[in-house]
């Protein structure tokens, strides 16, 4: 498998002939292919499938309900306050919509089984 990879990636990479050649770390595989086993895994199929339902919900309402377009202050600590504001006005905001709902007992995404 190593060598494989690495000769499609050394005829993909160069477009000139010679002597250039691409090494990959045989680490950096291992940690790849554990990393496919658990995606593959019973349980990361099951991740997987409630990642794709819940993260792109909350980004969407950021960007529509809540009109967020850009980041207003510069500099990562105030980044991370300010996206941290907003995840908190988002959380606030569900809270109060399951309160008037009488849904504080529920989950709103109940996991998929595969």
């Amino acid at each position: 498998m190593y060598k494989l990879q690495r000769m499609l990636l050394q005829d993909k990479c160069t477009r000139e002939k010679g002597n250039k050649r691409l090494y990959v770390s045989k680490n950096f595989i291992t940690h790849r292919q554990k990393s496919y086993e658990n995606i593959m895994s019973e349980t990361g199929i099951i991740y997987r499938m409630n990642r794709s339902i819940q993260v792109e919900g909350a980004f969407g309402v950021l960007k529509n309900d809540y009109e967020f377009q850009r980041f207003l202050l510069r500099g990562k600590s105030k980044v991370k306050l300010e996206i941290l504001l907003l995840c908190f006005e988002y959380n606030i905001n569900k809270l109060h919509a399951k309160i008037q709902n009488d849904r504080l007992g529920s989950h709103m995404f109940p996991l998929k089984t595969a």
